[in-house]
């Protein structure tokens, strides 16, 4: 018999996009209708900060499916529109084209928007961000040989692109408020192998240190002026600064926030018939007995997964380790696990090569681990961590020991 339900996914980004193909490959046969505020299919975000940014190419490999599957699995698409009321006692969404639409089961997938800066100045024609293709398209024409490119915040999205810049010709300079670029992540001993790579291709690294605002010329941004004064000039100021979730929907409907959308661990929000997936939900994670909210690809990618059984009365639940990568310059990297920048950190290989493992150890146990231009461990750090195993320092430390060894 079919299923006569409608479920709604809200938001257009990967989260959204898995989260309808999931449904589908776990028989549901009832109505699926996607909403997502920009124009574009559904497209996967890590090619905006790394190859798409630096050559303009390979966007159709992040787009996650063909407009053709939507129609083939009967998935409405509504592109371009976006949703403006979450109805709940109704069980109905509003969009902006004045549609009122029901639903069985609601699935929030909105994700988040770059932390704006609220300073004098930040209006200016060429201040810019990253989160849509839009953005990474403005950032790569701004790249040019020879022009003045400052970075207000050294996380890792304004990391890639510094680093997209600095390949481009481009003069760069990052501003960062903490002593160390990604020290409250990574703590010192790890933060610095990036602060160090950054300083060696010719970033005018800049720690420590407030932005007072922007100063510009004819509504053009031409320089960012520091707390002691200091005026550095500016052809193009990037802004990355951090993320916030989208919650201003779940906010007016009442749903439980705290850092997002609170969820258990298959997404279910305060109300049984609403779910939320991806960046804006704070998620229970049952492996580390806590709520985290995780903005990284790996999450949107494999967290709909449990959350489509979640909304079709399943029991799976999401326990996936955080996971995320990055690539600059020539250094790539993988992290797995949740540490906090207090944890000891042990090496095995060499930082000054950049071709080493890192991991961080809570009471005697690895917690999270890391692997700069050293490739096909992770599988195996990731089941360290899992097994909860008490290590020797010595032992982790060595690479003559096989990781497999430890547990």
């Amino acid at each position: 018999m079919a299923d006569n339900r409608t479920f709604v996914v809200v938001g257009g980004g990967l989260a959204g996009a898995k989260s309808v193909e999931a449904l589908r490959e776990q028989g549901f046969d009832g109505a699926v209708e996607l909403y997502g505020a920009e124009p574009h299919l559904p497209y996967e975000r890590p090619p905006l900060s790394k190859g798409y940014l630096k050559t303009g190419e390979g966007l159709a490999d992040a787009f996650v499916h063909s407009r053709e599957w939507y129609l083939q699995h009967h998935v409405g698409l509504h592109l371009g529109t976006r949703v403006t009321e979450l109805a709940l006692l109704d069980h109905e969404i509003a969009t902006d084209t004045g549609e009122r639409v029901r639903y069985d089961r609601l699935l929030i997938a909105t994700g988040s928007t770059p932390r704006q800066l609220h300073l004098p100045g930040a209006e200016l024609e060429g201040v810019l961000y990253l989160r849509t293709i839009e953005d990474s398209d403005r950032l790569r024409a701004a790249f040019q040989p020879g022009r003045r490119v400052v970075f207000v915040g050294g996380g890792w999205i304004g990391l890639e692109a510094a680093s997209a810049a600095v390949e481009a010709g481009c003069a760069v300079t990052v501003l960062e408020a903490l002593e160390i670029p990604l020290v409250r992540v990574l703590g010192p001993k790890i933060a610095t192998v990036f602060a160090d790579l950054h300083r060696e291709k010719g970033v005018d690294l800049r720690t420590s240190v407030e932005v007072a605002d922007l100063v510009g010329e004819n509504g053009q941004v031409r320089g960012v002026r520091l707390a002691d004064g200091t005026t550095l000039p500016a052809d193009t100021v990037v802004v990355g600064i951090g993320a916030l979730p989208n919650i201003e929907l779940a906010e007016f409907a009442g749903l439980r926030l705290d850092n997002g959308i609170v969820v258990d661990a298959q997404g279910c929000t305060s109300d049984p018939d609403v779910f939320a997936v991806g960046d804006v939900a704070n998620h229970f994670l049952p492996f580390l007995d806590q709520h985290v909210r995780v903005e990284h690809w790996a999450t949107a990618l494999n967290q709909p997964a449990a959350v489509a059984a979640g909304m079709l009365g399943k029991d799976d639940v999401y326990d996936e380790l955080p996971y995320f990568y990055t690539d600059q310059y020539d250094l790539g990297m993988e992290y797995i696990g949740y540490c906090g920048p207090d944890d000891e950190v042990v090496v095995r290989g060499d930082l000054a090569s950049r071709e080493f493992l890192a991991f961080w150890l809570r009471d005697d146990r690895v917690v999270a681990g890391m692997a700069v231009n050293t490739w096909d461990v992770i599988d195996d750090i990731k089941v360290v961590i899992r097994s909860r195993a008490t290590v020797d320092r010595e032992r982790l430390a060595d690479p003559g020991v096989p990781l497999q060894e430890l547990v």
